[in-house]
């Protein structure tokens, strides 16, 4: 019995069990909320800034950080802030002044499109224009249609508005722009529409200066634009082109750009440039060379001429290092389209500028343009 039931066991403990088949582990899912904060916005930071409005549709978690300060002071320290172009842009059904932003095309495929930023409110717009410059990541806005001594300014990273103290005097038909930090605005006063003042706004200490500066020319109102070179504020009436020349607080003339119409136009590398679209003058995007004192056009645009045939109207920006040109096309009492054209300068041998254009779309239909402003976030 004891050998029976020896052998019995060891019959049984002969039989060897086959080990279960583990399947080979897989490694966790990692997701972004997995990650350290920190490490998720330094991902995000270094993502382009035309991707944010889809981002922030990923999850609140995403909208948290592309809204957040602590996102773009990341941008900064990183080098990765961008040029973005903001339209101010007049709808003719509503008859509001909105805030836009141009989206460039990507790498899918996709063309530049128009985004709303519904957070700002509208803007005023009538019955006088308000003037606009932009200032790093920040707009300010001069005049608000009806009060010309208020003043606000835009947060482009966090799309906010705040008011800023009253102007010194209540300005009418102003234009405005930036000379080493300090906002230049020149109008007429409101309280005496024959006299045309500057009034100085300081970026760094967010005040008004206390010096206003009567000026001592006989110009009319400055509806076509003002641009800066070489730390002078240019701009022009109807007529005549006029030069401010800030430390000394005079105003002159400058007979050579009077030789053209400039109007709506932009600095690119301290060269002036705007396009020319009267209909008794052939159509050419032009050049104001300061230093050689002359008037070029721009080649290599024969194309985009052809495009702008029929444009009654035209308005050039500056776009990180590039030009952007706006136009029509189609007809006004229809829903006159605005299209865009972005094009690359180059100097040549010779002084001879050369343009290319990089890409040339229609944006919207059924508004006007009020302002575009290059800004940096």
């Amino acid at each position: 019995m004891l050998r029976r039931g020896f052998l019995l066991r060891s019959k049984t403990s002969s039989k060897t069990v086959a080990p279960k088949e583990v399947p080979p582990s897989e490694p966790p899912f990692l997701t972004t909320t997995s990650l350290p904060h920190d490490i998720v916005v330094n991902i995000l930071a270094r993502v382009s800034r035309s991707h944010y409005p889809k981002l922030s549709l990923v999850s609140k978690y995403f909208r948290s950080i592309v809204r957040s300060r602590e996102v773009y002071a990341r941008r900064s320290s990183l080098g990765c802030t961008e040029h973005c172009l903001y339209l101010i842009l007049y709808n003719l059904r509503t008859k509001e002044n909105r805030c836009y932003i141009l989206l460039r095309s990507t790498t899918n495929g996709s063309h530049p499109r128009l985004v709303l930023v519904p957070s700002l409110p509208a803007l005023p717009s009538r019955p006088y224009p308000s003037s606009f410059a932009a200032v790093g990541s920040k707009i300010y806005m001069f005049g608000d249609g009806n009060d010309g001594s208020t003043a606000l300014s835009i947060d482009c990273e966090s799309h906010t508005v705040r008011s800023l103290p009253s102007m010194p005097a209540p300005l009418v038909y102003t234009v405005a722009n930036v000379i080493d930090g300090r906002i230049y605005a020149i109008g007429r006063d409101d309280r005496d529409l024959d006299k045309m003042m500057v009034v100085v706004f300081n970026t760094e200490t967010q005040t008004w200066e206390p010096e206003k500066t009567t000026a001592d020319v006989e110009a009319g109102d400055m509806y076509h634009g003002s641009v800066v070179m070489a730390g002078k504020m240019y701009t022009k009436d109807f007529d005549s082109s006029y030069v401010y020349e800030p430390k000394e607080r005079k105003w002159g003339t400058d007979e050579v750009m009077n030789s053209k119409e400039w109007r709506y136009g932009c600095v690119v590398d301290d060269v002036l440039y705007y396009y020319e679209c009267e209909e008794d003058c052939e159509k050419e995007l032009r050049g104001f060379d300061r230093k050689e004192r002359c008037w070029r056009v721009v080649k290599g645009l024969e194309g985009l001429l052809h495009e702008t045939r029929s444009s009654l109207w035209s308005q050039t920006g500056s776009y990180g290092g590039n030009l952007a040109l706006f136009f029509p096309k189609g007809d006004e009492r229809r829903g006159e389209e605005i299209w865009c054209a972005e094009i690359s300068l180059e100097r040549r041998q010779g002084g001879e500028i050369w343009g290319k254009v990089e890409w040339c779309n229609r944006l919207v239909t059924g508004f006007q343009l009020t302002e575009s402003l290059d800004v940096v976030v």
